[in-house]
């Protein structure tokens, strides 16, 4: 028919038009699938009984064995931060620490209850610290302390970041800046005690966060000076009382390793120290104490350790003991199916 259009001829296919789907499926793998064999153990009596007696067998000796060696340890503990106060400052201890006029030395002598085989580890100690506080914490720049090129890095340093003629300060931050500075020097009847500093500090610490081409620059040159001074001929890698202080403690109480002294110190030993009582911890009701500790190969002396394996193991017996009573008096048939809770109610009611 003229005049006729066709519709039909010369149209495209059907399936072109079809939109492709992916196929997001992954290939089939028993790992994908979760088809690999595994271990599921059925907690019979018999094997929670066993399990909590050798829990309780092994955990009782090794408390013992932990309090054993902690008991034969030797320390001592000598808070000074009060007494070293002279007398006519006693109730202005601020005014004191923080006058340079002011005579800062202090002598401290105390006996050895027991006999203390080197070495003799020497540790203060700090109470009501809170190195652990945020912007404390944050207050430095590995970065900085890595290497030399790094100098200028002080972004995280406020507000021990650079001097008032903006020039960076080397180690930068609060953490440095707070840095201790007593002293102590010991001595046995006028013979004076050598303080090691070897192997104080952790050998990853030196070797790896602290570079051997950095050196202190515009520390503790402001008005305000926060702690010790670092001497500027000396790398900060070998600055092994900063390294020990940088590594900040969790809790509010902590011991820093000072130093120690590589010679038995008898019992009954009378020793002198002298200390310089140059840190403040006055302004916020801090305390400072000197403590001289022998070690084992479970550290220094310390109960808790020993006292946590003893109550572990004193209660996983005390459980097998009251489950083996309860299994002996009140038997049922493992898997019993009547026990659950639709046996039980069969109507699904709660009585």
């Amino acid at each position: 028919m003229k005049g006729a259009t066709s519709f039909g001829g010369g149209g495209k296919d059907d399936s072109s038009a079809a939109v492709s789907t992916k196929n997001n499926k992954p290939k089939y793998s028993r790992f994908t699938q979760q088809e690999l064999s595994a271990c599921k153990p059925i907690l019979t009596p018999g094997w929670v009984i066993s399990s909590f007696i050798v829990i309780g067998v092994v955990f009782i000796p090794i408390g013992l064995a932990s309090l054993f060696a902690s008991e034969h340890l030797v320390e001592i503990v000598e808070r000074y931060d009060i007494d070293c106060i002279p007398p006519a400052y006693r109730n202005n201890s601020l005014h004191y620490i923080q006058a340079s006029e002011t005579n800062k030395t202090c002598t401290r002598t105390f006996n050895v209850p027991k006999h203390m085989k080197s070495p003799v580890f020497i540790y203060y100690e700090l109470d009501n610290y809170y190195q652990n506080h945020r912007r404390y914490v944050k207050s430095r720049s590995d970065t900085q302390l890595r290497g030399k090129a790094s100098e200028s890095a002080t972004e995280t340093c406020e507000p021990e970041a650079v001097t008032s003629n903006g020039q960076p300060i080397v180690p930068c931050g609060l953490v440095a800046w707070s840095l201790f500075n007593d002293t102590y020097r010991f001595s046995v009847k006028n013979e004076v005690l050598d303080v090691s500093k070897k192997n104080i500090a952790w050998k990853s610490d030196q070797e790896n966060k602290f570079g051997s081409d950095v050196y202190p620059k515009n520390f503790q040159s402001g008005s305000l000076i926060g702690g010790g001074k670092l001497n500027s001929s000396i790398p900060l890698s070998e600055q092994v009382d900063l390294i020990v202080w940088m590594r900040t403690a969790a809790l509010p109480t902590f011991r820093k390793p000072y130093g120690k002294i590589e010679r038995d110190l008898p019992a009954n030993t009378t020793i002198t120290v002298i200390i310089q009582n140059n840190y403040n911890t006055y302004s916020f009701g801090g305390k400072k104490k000197l403590v001289l500790s022998t070690t084992s190969c479970l550290g220094g002396k310390d109960n808790f350790l020993g006292s946590a394996y003893l109550f572990v193991g004193g209660l996983c017996l005390f459980l097998a003991v009251c489950f083996m009573l309860v299994y002996v008096l009140r038997p049922r048939p493992i898997g019993d199916p009547s026990y659950l809770s639709w046996n039980r109610n069969p109507g699904g009611y709660v009585n």
